[in-house]
């Protein structure tokens, strides 16, 4: 048994080329020689978001406040609130992010796949935001 204490993994800035608007992530445990999957505590200021990608094993996001937006290529905004699970399909681009006025968090976890979690691919625009 192992058990991380809450503060022993500092918080990081939300890169710029991942994500547009302020962005903290806070790990939560990390992939192991036995195991596939990842997760950290994604936490976006309002009007926050992510950038278009995919994963390829999909993703699973696990609302925890606020309300936020998901869109996938091709679908609608979608408004998401706490206790709300947002599953990806593999290999469907999309974006996740605080609505325009409220922050929220939420926790993403993705699974390795071939030493790839995640390809990053261009910023949501302002149009499609404001959808």
């Amino acid at each position: 048994m192992e058990i991380t204490k809450n503060g022993s993994q500092p918080s990081v800035k939300g890169p710029e080329d991942w994500f547009t608007g302020s962005v903290r992530l806070d790990p939560l445990f990390a992939k192991r020689d036995v195991t596939k999957a990842a997760a950290a505590l994604v936490t976006f200021e309002a009007g926050a978001r992510t950038a278009w990608h995919t994963h390829p094993a999909g993703q699973t996001l696990i609302v925890q406040s606020g309300v936020g937006w998901v869109q996938r290529e091709g679908g609608p905004v979608e408004e998401i609130r706490p206790g709300d699970v947002v599953w990806f399909e593999p290999n469907e681009k999309h974006w996740h992010g605080a609505s325009a006025t409220k922050a929220m968090s939420h926790i993403a976890i993705q699974e390795d796949v071939n030493g790839s979690v995640v390809t990053w691919m261009e910023k949501v625009s302002d149009d499609q935001y404001n959808r």
